[in-house]
């Protein structure tokens, strides 16, 4: 009899050897495939790697070298001058103090915000969350100038009490103080105890809290036993954060404080620029760069170590509408408290734009695209925003591309070579501005890294600072798609471009914008690199209005405040379009 070929597992079995023939031949086939993928990876980090070394390790090395080899043999003669006078002594002094008091007033004054937005629904809370966000991402030149406008000598409540009262002097006098530098730190770090602690807060599961409750506990005794203990470790954590970001305050008390105050960034800035003790401020350098990473491994280590292990509940069921009048009274008060500290400067800043000694106008605004003056150190304002529109372009370009290759490695390779790499790439992160714009003067002045006069220095130190940020929103992107999807279009017959642009480009395009937003923002706003680097006839929109602060006159100070009114506008236009796309959550930050 003669066996039939219709037999259904013969012709399964038949077809499974057919395929298994066909993918061990294209196995064979993509094996060189692979291996040429692994060499194109590792010659995209190689890319990111000599950039960072030729642009961050190296000036760091000089820096060092500077600080202990002045005369290229070793002499702690600096040093020894560092801790031996009291000058230098109390600088570093009141840069840990400012630090500290700001952080616990900045504590104290973002608790009961966290609280609010994480037990609390109400008309306009997610508006509300999202405007507190974007005091942080401003510049600090904005930030100084907001608070001017609102409270210096010539700001809006002193105008308006001499005006009421009939009075011959601003009875508000806290320029050049210590106040305004510790009312713009809270300004500027609100936010982070608002997100980091109301985050957590909202998350909190009740169970706890109910039989606490059910037990006779009064709400006092609840918040100091149970709600308190648990939220230690990330007010521990925030409060951290906070300090590091005074430590390392540059703009702020530079512009606010005036030359009675110094933090270890302005006096690099002075000894450099104003002193050109480049010896001495190498020294100062070496010891910020020691303390601040000091303070990020101590960071990274309480973070790690003090993480509270919860079962997170949904803030759907957690949160109420506030009924009682109690409720409401908090909510309110908490509100206004936000908008009198977070909305008023900024409104005051705009507002001052628009008003001169003649009423409202728009002369600050039409002034910046002129040049009337003689002075070789005018800054033409137009030139200062078309500088600073093209450096932010040629940053996000540098930025992208050098990040996009840096987060492709980090998102295939699972080697130990990736794990060191990954917190390389965030180091830049960690240094300040100011130390990196010095390390670029005393590092890239000789042949063949000449570049202390090119137009590419300040680009480069931008791209710099928004690496990190690229790398860190296109790495979680792009280790999210599945490795089938690209196989099965290969299979399909699809080219690797092809691959790229119906797999790849659809799932990373939004963290790719964000990517961009990111680097464009943080162009714009630089300013401790920028004010070291950047020629005087190529100005940018932060250094322009630096130098309009520090000029008398009625004119200066309203270009002031029209230029960091548009800044401001450009920044938080890019950062609410950035909170949009991020609803997905595709990046890290």
């Amino acid at each position: 009899m003669k066996q039939s070929n219709d037999n259904p597992a013969d012709s399964g079995r038949g077809r499974l050897e057919c395929l298994d023939a066909t993918n061990f031949k294209l196995m064979k086939k993509r094996k060189p495939g692979l291996v040429l993928n692994w060499l194109n990876i590792y010659w995209l980090v190689l890319i990111p790697l000599i950039f960072l070394g030729i642009f961050y390790f190296y000036p760091l090395f000089k820096i060092f070298l500077l600080s202990l080899m002045p005369e290229d043999k070793w002499d702690l003669s600096v040093f020894l001058n560092l801790i031996s006078t009291s000058y230098y002594l109390n600088i570093l002094w009141f840069t840990f103090w400012q630090a500290a008091v700001s952080t616990i007033l900045t504590i104290i004054s973002a608790l009961p915000g966290a609280y609010i937005f994480a037990c609390y629904r109400f008309w306009g809370k997610d508006i509300l969350q999202a405007f507190t966000t974007i005091p942080f991402v401003l510049p600090t030149v904005v930030v100084a100038a907001a608070f001017q406008a609102f409270l210096g000598s010539h700001g809006l409540v002193n105008s308006w009490l001499i005006k009421c009262f009939n009075l011959s002097s601003p009875p508000i006098a806290i320029d050049r103080s210590i106040w305004f530098i510790l009312l713009a730190h809270i300004f500027y770090n609100y936010t982070i105890v608002l997100r980091m602690v109301g985050g957590f807060w909202a998350q909190m599961e009740n169970q706890l809290n109910d039989a606490a409750l059910m037990l006779g506990a009064s709400p006092f005794t609840i918040f100091y036993k149970i709600t308190l203990p648990l939220l230690r470790p990330v007010i521990f954590a925030a409060g951290l954060l906070v300090f590091i970001f005074c430590f390392s305050s540059f703009g702020v008390v530079l512009i606010l404080g005036g030359p009675q105050f110094a933090t270890l960034e302005v006096e690099i800035y002075r000894q450099a620029v104003n002193f050109f003790n480049l010896p001495l401020a190498a020294a100062l350098s070496l010891i910020q760069i020691f303390f601040t990473f000091v303070l990020m491994w101590v960071y990274t280590v309480v973070q790690r170590k003090t993480a509270v292990s919860l079962n997170p509940e949904s803030p759907v069921y957690s949160q109420k509408t506030p009924v009682l009048l109690k409720e409401k009274m908090i909510v309110g008060i908490n509100i206004i408290f936000m908008i009198i500290l977070l909305v008023f400067p900024l409104a005051a800043l705009v507002i001052q734009s628009f008003f001169s000694e003649h009423g409202f106008s728009l002369v600050y605004y039409t002034a910046l695209f002129e040049n009337n003056s003689s002075s070789i150190f005018f800054i033409q304002p137009g030139k200062a925003i078309f500088y600073s529109l093209a450096i932010a372009c040629a940053a996000l370009l540098m930025a992208l591309s050098l990040g996009s290759m840096g987060a492709v490695f980090l998102a295939k390779s699972k080697t130990r070579l990736s794990s060191f790499i990954d917190p390389l790439f965030m180091l830049p992160l960690s240094t300040s501005a100011v130390t990196l714009g010095f390390g670029f003067i005393i590092a890239l002045d000789e042949p063949p890294l000449n570049l202390r006069t090119s137009i590419i220095l300040v680009p480069i130190a931008h791209t710099l600072a928004a690496f990190p940020f690229v790398v860190r929103s296109l790495v979680p992107a792009l280790r999210s798609i599945p490795p089938n999807l690209r196989e099965a279009a290969a299979l399909l017959g699809a080219s690797p471009w092809k691959v790229w642009k119906a797999v790849d480009l659809p799932i990373v395009g939004r963290a790719l914008t964000v990517a961009a937003v990111f680097a464009f923002t943080v162009s714009l706003g630089e300013f401790g690199a920028t004010v070291f680097i950047a020629r005087p006839q190529i100005p940018t929109m932060p250094l322009a209005i630096y130098r309009f602060l520090g000029q008398p006159g009625a004119m200066n100070y309203g270009q002031a405040m029209a230029m960091s009114s548009l800044l401001m506008m450009v920044t938080g236009a890019g950062f609410l379009f950035l909170e949009k796309l991020r609803k997905d959550r595709a990046g890290e930050f």
